[in-house]
């Protein structure tokens, strides 16, 4: 492609989207193919989103002890996030400073990092420790050698991490999220598994179809559908840096509902999950009794890298029956994400097809349209 077919692909997909962006809730439509499709929109994404705001690395639960750490890529980046000896939680660089390998792989226990190149060897708080038959190069001082550190807060529970010094914290983006939930204790969830899939669909897709529950009556029928209320889900209005709606849950499915010994939560309240969705990619379903959560990041405009986890509630996680009842749900929830996975890629793959056309959306899809609102507000058109 010519840079100037690129630059005119880039201003259709971004001009298409704002002209989207523009319309009323109430004459609302689907987000334009192009937005999914584009090469150059992607990397509009990498740019102004995921280098600028704040990602979801996991559960601060799942790296409790010193030296637990966990990998991951932001924008191109790898990144490490590992409990020092001090008990300190740090996103560091994982870039060996030597010849560049990328040091830790996956999630583990390290007592210190030791590139698989050289064994150079480094401390979890990224000093470097020793470097094997460096002693002749004048220009190599180890005491000024560190692995780059990268913005790293936690929040109610959550490892967030951004490649922006100059965002604002999240606990002031999402000081209305902790507001709305605080009484649910999320920051005492406790993370009991955690897994990495790969789903052939644009990222996007897959964040639009956890943020409306319009859908579960027909996707998931085989699961949950049957459960699924349409005239009790409320999606209000959503926020700068988020949207959510939620659902009234009943008995069937005990473990979302507030435990007995719960006596925080009154009224409907314990029995109220909620689902939110933290811009740009962390998707929380949040019950008085459980949470699961996606954690989405782009690998191409065709394929979308998600990190999956969840666990319960305190109340739950001290029940003698609670492996039962988890156990229960995971299997539950595998079969959902299987439901998921095939209409998502459905989606992706109809999007492709030249008589395709964005529809109207439902009122049950208002975080959709609130969705568009922040990409647009993020891309330039």
């Amino acid at each position: 492609m010519s840079d100037t077919a690129t630059i005119q692909s880039r201003v259709s997909a971004a001009t298409e989207l704002a002209a989207n962006a523009a319309q009323p809730f109430e004459q609302a439509h689907a987000m334009p193919r192009s937005v999914y499709q584009s090469e150059e929109f992607l990397q509009q994404e990498i740019d102004n989103i995921f280098r600028q705001d704040w990602f979801c690395a996991g559960r601060a639960s799942s790296v409790a002890n010193p030296g637990d750490y966990l990998t991951f890529e932001l924008a191109g980046q790898p990144i490490m996030v590992i409990r020092g000896k001090d008990g300190q939680l740090r996103a560091q660089s994982n870039v060996c400073l030597h010849r560049m390998s990328t040091l830790l792989e996956g999630r583990g226990n390290k007592s210190s990092i030791v590139c698989p190149y050289h064994a150079w060897t480094y401390e979890t708080d990224g000093r470097l420790r020793g470097a094997p038959a460096m002693s002749k190069n004048d220009a190599f001082c180890k005491k000024d050698m560190r692995l780059p550190t990268i913005r790293c807060e936690q929040w109610l529970g959550w490892i967030m991490v951004t490649l922006n010094d100059a965002a604002p914290p999240v606990s002031e983006q999402l000081a209305e999220v902790e507001a709305m939930v605080g009484d649910y204790g999320m920051e005492n969830y406790h993370e009991t598994f955690f897994e990495t899939h790969t789903w052939d669909t644009n990222w996007k897709v897959l964040a639009e179809n956890f943020m409306e529950s319009y859908h579960l009556p027909v996707c998931h029928k085989g699961t949950i559908g049957g459960l699924s209320r349409l005239d009790e889900m409320v999606c209000p209005p959503g926020r700068p840096a988020f949207n959510y709606h939620t659902i009234l849950k009943d008995d069937e499915l005990k473990i979302a509902m507030a435990h007995e010994t719960n006596q925080r939560l009154t009224g409907d309240r314990r029995r109220t999950t909620y689902l939110l969705a933290l811009y740009p990619s962390l998707l929380i379903t949040l019950t008085p009794g459980y949470f699961w959560y996606l954690s989405l990041h782009p690998d191409g405009v065709g394929k979308v890298r998600i990190m999956f986890g969840g666990g319960m509630s305190p109340d739950y996680a001290n029940d003698p029956e609670s492996q039962a009842h988890f156990s229960a749900l995971k299997t539950l929830l595998d079969d959902v994400n299987v439901e998921d996975r095939g209409c998502t890629e459905k989606v992706y793959r109809g999007l492709c097809s030249d008589f395709a056309a964005p529809g109207p959306l439902s009122h049950l899809e208002r975080p959709n349209y609130d969705f568009a609102q922040y990409l647009s507000g993020r891309i330039p058109a």
